[in-house]
């Protein structure tokens, strides 16, 4: 902050509090103020926030006991003074005006004094010579931003896992660019493209600050049996034409898992799902099924026996075509 900012500003007044506040009142009243101006709570109104920084501003300097004794004693030379800046013309409201007394003289003693600080490089250097603090803001750390002090970055990275561990969930552990590890634990059930947010694995804060997130983007190798959907596992199961017309027992299998056995009724179609409960993708908020799509096969060679049988079945059947009803509704 600027010393004229110290003038200009009553940051008693900005918290609606008196001078001789208590540490304790000025931080219950700072606290409260901040949540009724705090940006997250005033999302897109930009009076909110600016009120928001203008309260984080003036806790900043109240809230440290070196600056508030600093601010106090600043704003005890004067109300509405002024800085000029070496060679500018004119005495009245001047720095001249604020500080020729403290050197011995009026104006000219005040001008005299202004040389001689100068050289030190500004007026902070005048400043901290008269508190005793050293180079003014560097003896208390400086001054915090709006809002205290900042998070650091956050960091993204992405990465590719197979089919198991993003649906059973693992630990991992990833690289940085500098050399540095990272566990991250994979929860049950990611999929494809989803981000995981670890918090306080990204860029530290440059002020003391909490750390940034690492935000992790991942990718899902695909598998050769199963595929997601949603919650549920969903596997293309083959069966014979005997065994879709007549009925059979068969075997499906688990993601990770021994076989389950599931009957496959009498006059099952191909695509007829078949449900086995429990047994998808289990995460701490509910768990899928494993859905079987069933897929009768034809057999690509008969034998000439089996021909002549298969020709006698068909022979058998009722004189009907399967596709009558799929024509009509296409015509509308």
């Amino acid at each position: 902050m600027a010393s004229q900012d110290w003038f200009d500003k009553d940051f008693y007044k900005v918290l609606g509090v008196s001078k001789d506040v208590s540490e304790a009142d000025l931080k219950k009243t700072y606290r409260k103020l901040a949540r009724k101006y705090h940006p997250d709570s005033n999302a897109g109104d930009a009076t909110a926030e600016a009120k928001f920084k203008e309260i984080s501003e003036a806790h900043s300097v109240l809230s440290d006991p070196e600056q508030r004794k600093e601010y106090d004693a600043v704003r005890a030379m004067g109300s509405g003074a002024r800085f000029t800046a070496p060679g500018a013309g004119g005495g009245n409201g001047g720095f001249d005006d604020v500080f020729g007394g403290m050197f011995g003289g009026g104006a000219g003693a005040g001008r005299g004094s202004r040389q001689q600080y100068s050289q030190g490089g500004d007026y902070d250097d005048l400043l901290s010579g008269l508190f005793g603090n050293g180079r003014f803001g560097q003896s208390t750390g400086g001054f915090r931003g709006a809002g205290g002090p900042s998070k650091g970055r956050d960091v993204t990275a992405t990465t590719t896992l197979d089919f198991v561990t993003a649906t059973k969930g693992d630990q991992i552990t990833l690289q940085t660019g500098e050399g540095r590890n990272i566990t991250v634990r994979i929860p049950a059930g990611v999929a494809d493209g989803q981000k995981i947010r670890v918090a306080g694995k990204g860029q530290p804060s440059p002020d003391g600050g909490a750390p940034g997130d690492l935000v992790l983007t991942v990718t899902v190798r695909k598998h050769p049996v199963f595929e997601r959907d949603g919650l549920n596992l969903r596997v293309t199961v083959p069966v014979t034409f005997a065994e879709a017309a007549l009925g059979a027992t068969i075997q499906v299998p688990t993601l990770g898992g021994d076989p389950v056995k599931l009957r496959v009724a009498p006059g099952t179609p191909s695509g007829r799902v078949l449900r086995v409960k429990g047994r998808g993708v289990e995460t701490k908020k509910a768990t899928g099924d494993l859905l079987a799509v069933v897929q009768v096969v034809v057999p690509s060679h008969l034998s000439k026996d089996a021909q002549q049988k298969l020709e006698e079945f068909a022979a058998e059947l009722p004189d009907e075509n399967p596709r009558d009803d799929l024509i009509a509704r296409a015509r509308g």
